[in-house]
This record gives C-alpha cells, sequence and structure tokens, in this order.
C-alpha cells in the first residue's frame, strides 16, 4: 500500500487517499475515515475505489470543478 495523503474533513473524519493491490489490479482508493469512540481511526463505509490506470481520466474531471464546472 502507498499512502498519497490525509486531508482533514472535520474534527472527527479524515479522508485518506491510497494505492493498493487487490485481487492483482492496483487501485485508487479514497475513503472516509472515522474517529471511534476510543480515538481511533476506523475507515468508514463513505469512498471510492478505482483502477490507478483511470486515475489521467478522474483528474481531467476533477480539474473542472476546479475551474467552475463544465469545460
Amino acid at each position: 500500500m502507498m499512502d498519497l495523503g490525509t486531508i482533514a474533513k472535520n474534527s472527527r473524519e479524515e479522508i485518506r487517499l491510497t494505492v493498493e493491490t487487490f485481487k492483482g489490479m492496483e487501485l485508487v482508493n479514497i475513503r472516509v475515515w472515522y474517529q471511534d469512540t476510543a480515538g481511533e481511526y476506523r475507515p468508514g463505509r463513505n469512498g471510492i475505489a478505482f483502477k490507478l490506470e483511470l486515475l489521467p481520466e478522474v483528474q481531467t474531471a476533477l480539474s473542472k470543478a476546479r475551474k467552475g464546472g463544465a469545460a
């Protein structure tokens, strides 16, 4: 697993970005982690995983959002 970074979502949640191998496929995993009652972070159900080869398309789509919508 390769850790790409962590982004604070709010005081009890963070978004973690990783590259992982699952069943022989490299996946980008973007998941919300939450803080449990003991203060430890646990992976939540909210998130998305997609093949690493799709990353350029995802980056293109996200860059449109940064530019203010449709291109």
